[in-house]
């Protein structure tokens, strides 16, 4: 896999927008680091009140529901989130970081012993999946049935598709919520009020959604793409383990460059001028955080791949009102990972690859891995 794929290069040092076409909208993506900042921050002109459609692709075909706090505006956003957030807030907590540790640590074990192991479907889908139960505090053999779902709830081969039967079990997760209330996300959730009032059943599902559709593929992705860049450059290892505190700034590197969610998409309710684009009202623009994440302007070297940068600001996590509620799970589950591949791996080789690469009008751009197979030799 190419290390670093940045499509928007030359449009983006051409002009601040690039246009291509989405489901019939010609989508003017805004390229720049400081106009994506800008423009995410402006919700009264680029607005998240858009139920499906905030995801480019939109999502119109595959769920009912709108993502909360996802899909909502100020000053409502800020209430939808504390709801949530206490959830999201845990992997700061010791005793949660001693249970992803153990889990990061029990696989690596397990993939230790194999002659090789597939990365993408035997390792960092059922990380991921493990994780999030203890995140949302569910039984861990939940992540039996969200392993089934692969790498994206609806992204699949070909496209969009709502195949998984993402709302039929989250339906049975509030049920049984309702009726036996635990300590969980979904009981949480039952019990919740927002400005005075229980939440409905769809804002039930509104959040349950996202944290199931959310980062998954970020970390997914970031997991893979590591992993694979270890692989290559073995030294990167032996930097890691000669000072435990570079992981920290290693593991933004990582989300900086292999930034899995080329852009978003925001609705601009009145008629607006972007960048020399005339967007109609209720049209979309798409903010590129693939773009802005490799802006000459706002870092030195963008296409070099230096796990040792900082400043790093990077738009992996978005930006503004809707920064990722998931970012600190991400953040835990790669710098755990790196922290220990540095401590018990001697190499890493990559035994096969395919890359996966998004196909639009007007860009290819390389996002990581359909698949990769690796082997892992301890020290």
């Amino acid at each position: 896999m190419s290390e670093v794929s940045d499509p928007f290069r030359e449009a983006r040092q051409a002009g601040a927008v690039m246009k291509c076409p989405f489901q019939g909208e010609n989508l003017p993506m805004i390229l720049r680091h400081a106009d994506v900042r800008s423009a995410a921050k402006d919700w009264q002109t680029f607005s998240s009140d858009a139920p499906c459609r905030v995801p480019i692709p939109s999502e119109e075909a595959v769920r009912s529901v709108r993502q909360l706090p996802l899909e909502v505006d100020p000053p409502v956003h800020a209430d939808y989130r504390a709801i949530a957030e206490p959830f999201f807030q845990r992997p700061k907590d010791p005793a949660f970081i001693a249970k992803v540790e153990g889990l990061i640590g029990g696989m690596l074990d397990e993939a230790l012993s194999k002659e090789s192991f597939e990365v993408i479907h035997d390792f960092a889908i059922p990380l991921q999946s493990r994780a999030l139960t203890y995140l949302l505090n569910v039984p861990e053999k939940e992540a039996d049935i969200w392993i089934g779902w692969g790498v994206h709830v609806f992204r699949v081969a070909g496209g969009l598709s709502n195949e998984t039967g993402l709302d039929k079990y989250l339906r049975e997760q509030f049920e049984r919520a309702t009726s036996n209330p635990g300590d969980d996300f979904f009981s949480a959730l039952t019990k919740a009020t927002f400005q005075g009032r229980p939440l409905t059943r769809e804002e039930m599902m509104g959040f349950a959604n996202i944290a199931f559709a959310g980062v998954r593929e970020t970390i997914i992705n970031t997991i893979s793409c590591a992993l694979g860049y270890l692989a290559k450059h073995p030294e990167a290892l032996e930097f890691l383990r000669a000072d435990p505190s570079r992981v920290i700034h290693a593991s933004e590197e990582f989300f900086r460059v292999y930034m899995p969610l080329t852009h978003i998409g925001r609705v601009c309710p009145e008629e607006t001028e972007v960048h020399g684009d005339t967007v109609p009202p209720d049209g979309r623009v798409a903010l590129c955080w693939a773009s802005a994440n490799f802006d000459e302007a706002a870092f030195k070297d963008p296409h070099e791949i230096r796990l040792d940068r900082k400043p790093n600001p990077h738009l992996s996590f978005g930006f503004g009102n809707h920064l990722c509620l998931g970012a600190p799970h991400a953040r835990l589950i790669l710098r755990t990972l790196l922290r220990l591949c540095a401590e018990s791996l001697q190499s890493i080789t990559v035994i096969a690859a395919q890359e996966r690469v998004e196909h639009e009008a007007t860009y290819d751009r390389t996002l990581g891995y359909e698949s990769l197979t690796i082997k892992l030799v301890g020290r």
